[in-house]
């Protein structure tokens, strides 16, 4: 039996790795290039595994990011079952953002 073709996407890692921690970062970057999609079309464009994406959007996407298809798009096989969650709520093969995570301010000087 041929196996079933699936992908992960990698917007929201690449997009962390290049220092936009904001969905909402984007959204100019993508109207800058003819591309005008609403707050919650660029949201669900992060994070969420597209179904259907425009040609010109991913182009877009792929000038932004300075990044080929592959890094953006990576072909995998999927897997007969559904992957378990792990007790945090997350997927174990969704890396997330991870240690590209910005670091909290901290406030000092300030008197008591």
């Amino acid at each position: 039996m041929p196996s079933k073709l699936d992908y992960q996407w990698h917007l929201r890692e690449l997009m962390a790795k290049r220092g936009m921690y904001s969905t909402t970062a984007l959204q100019p970057l993508l109207a800058e290039r003819g591309i005008n999609l609403s707050t919650s079309q660029v949201y669900r464009l992060v994070t969420e595994k597209p179904e259907r994406l425009s040609m010109k959007v991913l182009m877009a996407l792929l000038d932004i990011l300075g990044c080929p298809m592959d890094e953006l798009i990576e072909p995998i096989t999927a897997a007969a079952t559904r992957p378990r969650k792990a007790a945090g709520g997350e997927l174990p093969s969704d890396p997330g953002v991870g240690a590209f995570r910005p670091k909290r301010a901290r406030i000092s000087g300030a008197d008591s």
